[in-house]
């Protein structure tokens, strides 16, 4: 079932539980932080988030005060996450590792949660946020512990994009299945990722997802190259040959068996959209150096020789190169 907007507010409370509904509420979401008002008398906060498959977005308006995770408390498992900050009204300072960063509308602040850090705001501050288990970054080759925080600009450019899908996200967060809901996730790390790889955040080149994300991605910047092999791949990545067959063979496949069903999916489409291209040819051109080769690996995939395909997509070319009726 999809999941719902969780509200709480610390209107009508005594100081004292306003600071402790407050302290709850940051830990329930992302693990435990000293809370300050500073000098006011009262903390008026008010907090919606919702789960869209692992990711927890939240709308966060709060008075003036000041969250601390300090060195007390540092600890990787206790907070797991990294949080994407958007900046939406008000002003606030955030202070981590030696780096000072005044966050005003339309900022961007991404950092580790696990490391020490406080977030000073004197006024009223409304954040939009976005709480990533780091265990999803580090899939993608993104070692959040590796750079220190950044602050990027949401008010143009993929920042922008990432807030703007954020903010519709949440919004529609109610409405989504359990799978799409997992699609939107995965869409929305990967395009909260990319200000983040344009400011030069540090990612992991050599670990096994990145790496099998390069060799993918060269593979299909070579497909038509009928030389292609492991041993090219590996020098491009700057890796052994035996790391390569490991990454693959974790995900069930050989690297000439990845090669070979990119080469026919495409050889696939060729044969049905593009009609003045004999077989031969589709072959030829995606790297197949033997027709008889490429028929015979054809079938074993698809079932079918790429004579029927190209046939039922083309009847009429077909009908025209055989001889007329007697």
């Amino acid at each position: 079932m999809p999941d719902y907007v969780h509200s709480l507010s610390t209107s009508g409370l005594t100081p004292k539980k306003q600071i402790q509904c407050w302290t709850d509420a940051l830990t329930e979401l992302c693990g435990q932080f000293d809370v300050d008002p500073l000098d006011a008398s009262s903390l008026e906060g008010r907090v919606n988030y919702t789960n869209v498959s692992r990711l927890k977005l939240c709308q966060i308006e709060v008075s003036q005060h000041r969250i601390a995770h300090p060195l007390s408390r540092a600890s990787t498992s206790d907070h797991p996450f990294v949080k994407i900050l958007f900046q939406t009204h008000g002003a606030s300072h955030f202070e981590q590792n030696g780096s000072h960063f005044d966050l005003m509308p339309g900022d961007c602040l991404a950092y580790d949660v696990s490391c020490p850090h406080t977030i000073t705001s004197p006024s009223l501050t409304r954040h939009e946020v976005v709480i990533v288990p780091t265990d999803l970054l580090q899939e993608r080759g993104f070692h959040p512990a590796k750079f220190p925080a950044f602050k990027l600009s949401a008010r143009s450019g993929t920042g922008r994009i990432a807030h703007d899908f954020m903010h519709a996200t949440f919004g529609e967060a109610t409405r989504l299945s359990p799978q799409t809901a997992q699609g939107v996730a995965d869409t929305l790390i990967d395009l909260l990722l990319l200000p983040l790889r344009e400011a030069g955040a540090s990612f992991d080149r050599s670990g096994p997802v990145a790496i099998c994300e390069r060799a993918q991605a060269f593979i299909h910047d070579h497909l038509r190259d009928p030389d292609l092999s492991i041993d090219q791949i590996s020098m491009a990545l700057g890796c052994t040959k035996r790391y390569l067959h490991m990454v693959f063979s974790e995900r069930g496949i050989t690297v000439s068996d990845y090669i070979w069903r990119a080469r026919l999916l495409n050889c696939r489409q060729e044969l049905e959209t593009q009609c003045h291209k004999t077989i031969t040819d589709v072959a030829f051109s995606w790297g197949f150096s033997s027709s008889s080769h490429f028929s015979r690996v054809f079938r074993r995939h698809f079932g079918v020789v790429p004579s029927s395909i190209h046939k039922a997509h083309h009847p009429a070319q077909d009908d025209s190169a055989q001889p007329p009726p007697a």
